[in-house]
């Protein structure tokens, strides 16, 4: 499979690139024009302004698109995440590319499913009010998937605080939150795993960091 990694250069894309490697994926990695990045080797780059390039182009052959695209800060006002997948989206019915993997978060899901009734109540409440303009952007970025039409086939990821350590026996939660803090490597293995697994489409995910420090398969809860 040929893998287009958009915000490849940033620190849960370049897991998402070593994944995809990994699993041994082709890949290009949709990086900034003016940002820095270390090409691994076999990886094709492709420089362009995914948030502001309404003529976006992607690779004739590309069979899937997986979206780390985020906001660094709360105090950016440009809708980053919405307007970069908007961008993707009509780039990939252009191209004839129908499989979408975005990165979303925890506190966009309203509902709390999934979640302990104090973490429903008072942590994600306060988290989605501290940092009003990113979970908006990441709203916006999932309604944008859910209406890109039977052409997009879709799966949005939402994982919890994001921390640097090792993978684990992570979990995937249909259709509800995990309300623990998620490794990248396991948000990246999560990702890269969804991009070939067809019962994945047309869902959402919450991401549960599991226990062993050893990867395995991704468990997907019933």
């Amino acid at each position: 499979m040929h893998v287009v990694v958009a915000g490849a250069s940033g620190r849960t894309g370049r897991f998402v690139v070593e994944q995809a490697l990994a699993a041994g994926h082709r890949v290009t990695a949709i990086v900034r024009d003016s940002g820095p990045y270390d090409r691994p080797p076999g990886v094709v780059v492709q420089r362009a302004e995914v948030v502001t390039d309404a003529e976006l182009t992607l690779p004739a052959d590309a069979d899937a698109v997986i979206s780390t695209l985020g906001k660094r800060s709360n105090q950016d006002p440009a809708p980053v995440c919405a307007a970069g997948t908007a961008n993707l989206v009509d780039a990939m019915r252009r191209h004839g590319v129908r499989r979408l993997v975005v990165t979303s978060a925890v506190p966009v899901l309203t509902s709390g499913a999934g979640e302990p009734w104090w973490f429903r109540h008072v942590v994600r409440p306060l988290v989605r009010r501290s940092a009003p303009r990113i979970y908006d952007d990441l709203e916006a970025m999932e309604q944008i998937v859910r209406g890109g039409g039977p052409s997009v086939d879709w799966t949005i990821v939402r994982p919890g605080y994001l921390i640097d350590t090792e993978a684990t026996d992570y979990q995937l939660v249909p259709e509800a939150n995990g309300s623990t803090s998620v490794c990248r490597a396991d948000l990246a293995s999560a990702l890269v795993a969804a991009a070939t697994d067809p019962s994945a489409i047309g869902r959402s995910y919450g991401l549960r960091r599991g226990r062993s420090p050893q990867r395995m398969t991704a468990r997907v809860a019933t």
